[in-house]
């Protein structure tokens, strides 16, 4: 079991930034590949940011290229960040962040074990 909590939601306006956290506990070691996801209403969760924990590859969604920075805690690398630039209101959405087993960049949600509970990011236009 792996336990995910996410932090740092919040309401900001449009053009500004949040920094995310998520803190993976548990038997974290069976696990290569940890992603943002989001969710905004009457929509599909959508992969947001990828990173592999061991080599720190990373993968971004076209909408929040060159906006949004995932990386890992040098220290603690069971915790994962996700800066967020340039903050548009279409990036509202619930954040979720998730671990997978598998060695390559998972892109899909079915492909991640474990889901923390959410934060919220509100941005006003």
């Amino acid at each position: 079991q792996v336990q995910l909590v996410e932090s740092g939601g919040g309401l900001v306006q449009a053009g500004g930034s949040l920094r995310l956290s998520c803190a993976a506990s548990g038997r974290t070691f069976s696990y290569y590949t940890m992603g943002w996801f989001r969710q905004a209403p009457k929509k599909e969760r959508e992969l947001v940011a990828v990173i592999k924990l061991d080599g720190g590859s990373t993968y971004y969604a076209d909408s929040v290229k060159g906006r949004f920075t995932i990386s890992r805690d040098n220290a603690n690398k069971n915790t994962v960040y996700l800066q967020m630039n340039s903050l548009k209101p279409e990036d509202t959405a619930v954040y979720y962040c998730a671990v997978s087993k598998t060695l390559v960049l998972a892109t899909s949600a079915s492909q991640y074990d474990f889901w923390g509970q959410g934060t919220q990011v509100t941005v006003s236009s």
